[in-house]
């Protein structure tokens, strides 16, 4: 049986790990980044991979440095035939060549669209109406390795990006124990990436996330979808009670109006019978869910009867 060493942090690869091991596979060891110190109470946070591999009983290896020493030999005693990363940090060449079968990865994407750290945000920011997942080897250059497999799903006008990550990560752990089956096999008929379309997928900062209200509402619209419900889009609201102070408010789901409401200047909030509208480049958007700081989220009727919005700024 292939002894294996997983790669991986975020609950989209955990998924990937419990297939594995239903599927009967030797997991020999799981690497996951260091635990982090975060809130109030600085408290050790696990990530999602690790708290898994604790319950399974699983080796577990949190390395700081990917080229140490200490780490390099470690590895190489549990003397794997195969690595599997999934979502985790880029890997050294000393590591990835390491496995007498090789590296492979599994990606959030129909590479060679969306390299990079967020594929799933911005295939749905962009409006594409597909995606998928992608196995392949490792090599060199991040996110270009030859593909083992691919596989499609649609992105429906009214997925946003928490539906995606849900589908994409089952459909990715079927893959992995596919792609994992016929390397066992020797079977693997792996192929370069085609040359074409690169759309890159960088890293989602704050900035990414503030609204411009002079955009067309379907970019809007699209942003709004691409980043919810994490980390979500956001824009700060002049509120009539302190017009002085904006405060930001996040926003989950909006919906394209049609013509009947008159768009205003971009940010401009329109109210008519409890519904939340605002001005766009274009036509005006509807906003259906959003959170003001320091509140839970609320659908916009809730939010009309404890504030009176004036505007959004851009």
């Amino acid at each position: 049986m292939l002894r294996i060493v997983f790669f991986g942090t975020p609950e989209f690869a955990v998924e990937s790990l419990d297939r594995l091991i239903q599927a009967g596979f030797d997991i020999a060891a799981v690497v996951t980044m260091p635990d982090k110190i975060a809130g109030r109470g600085h408290k050790l946070i696990q990530s999602d991979v690790k708290k898994y591999a604790l319950e399974k009983g699983l080796k577990i290896l949190q390395p700081e440095k990917l080229k140490s020493t200490e780490f390099i030999e470690e590895l190489q005693r549990i003397k794997a035939d195969l690595f599997i990363v999934i979502a985790f940090r880029m890997l050294p060449e000393v590591v990835w060549q390491m496995p007498r079968l090789g590296t492979f990865n599994l990606h959030a994407s129909l590479l060679p669209k969306y390299r990079g750290a967020a594929p799933i945000n911005w295939a749905v920011i962009n409006g594409e109406t597909e995606t998928g997942v992608t196995t392949f080897f490792l090599k060199h250059e991040i996110d270009t390795g030859d593909i083992i497999r691919q596989e499609k799903i649609e992105i429906s006008p009214t997925d946003n990006v928490g539906d995606i990550h849900d589908k994409l990560m089952h459909l990715g752990a079927r893959m992995v124990v596919e792609t994992v089956r016929e390397i066992e096999k020797g079977e693997v008929k792996s192929k370069p990436q085609p040359e074409g379309e690169h759309i890159p997928a960088p890293k989602i900062f704050k900035d990414t996330c503030r609204i411009d209200w002079s955009n067309p509402a379907k970019q809007i619209h699209n942003l709004i979808r691409g980043l919810s419900p994490y980390p979500a889009a956001f824009s700060s609201l002049v509120e009539n009670k302190h017009p002085e102070q904006p405060m930001d408010v996040k926003i989950f789901e909006t919906k394209i109006t049609d013509s009947t409401v008159v768009n205003g200047k971009p940010g401009e909030i329109i109210v008519i019978k409890n519904r939340l509208f605002v001005s766009t480049g274009d036509t005006p958007l509807e906003i259906l869910t959003l959170q003001p700081s320091g509140k839970k989220p609320m659908s916009a009727s809730a939010f009309l009867l404890g504030y009176q919005p004036i505007r959004f700024l851009s």
